[in-house]
């Protein structure tokens, strides 16, 4: 039964990046939970063994590297998805990203989530950031701003604190194993 459980998620993923999000770039071994959405204006590309919990959403362009994975409820939003400085109009009714002629702020913002890096439950994640490689993002957390490399980040907006390994030593080690002791 386990076995049977297995090959039928396996097609389910495959069927998932290959026929559902096929206007996208995914990468081998993606694994989606249920009701998961991915929406961007020009660009999803996800690199291999992408994780992305259920209840999640990408609704921005993003690059995503290799063995990221993203728990339960995560969003990526865009910072500018309605033009809220339109004159005249309530912002309910105002332009917003996903109509063609939309041509305010946020067409460029353009998200990078580097290798092995961990999103926790419920984290937002804004448009235009950067998540360096190897970084973990605390549960509830809202990304704001670029995240340094190997290093936990959490909170509102999501601050450092501290880093990934316990010493540089840890950090060389780890990098090492990695990259095959180049």
């Amino acid at each position: 039964m386990i076995f049977f459980s297995r090959v039928i998620k396996r097609i389910r993923n495959e069927f998932l990046r290959r026929v559902v999000y096929r206007q996208y770039q995914i990468g081998a071994g993606f694994h989606s939970g249920i009701r998961v959405r991915i929406w961007a204006r020009q660009k999803v590309v996800i690199g291999k063994n992408f994780y992305i919990g259920r209840d999640s959403f990408i609704e921005s362009d993003v690059v995503i590297g290799n063995n990221v994975i993203w728990a339960n409820r995560v969003a990526l939003v865009g910072r500018y998805d309605h033009h809220y400085q339109q004159i005249g109009v309530p912002i309910r009714l105002a332009s917003q990203i996903r109509d063609q002629d939309y041509n305010w702020l946020g067409l460029n913002n353009l998200t990078i989530i580097e290798d092995d890096v961990w999103v926790g439950y419920g984290v937002t994640i804004m448009s235009g950031v950067t998540i360096k490689a190897g970084s973990i993002i605390a549960a509830g957390s809202v990304v704001t701003r670029d995240v340094e490399p190997y290093s936990i980040y959490g909170g509102v907006p999501a601050k450092k604190i501290k880093n990934r390994f316990n010493s540089v030593e840890e950090l060389d080690q780890h990098l090492k194993i990695l990259t095959g002791g180049q």
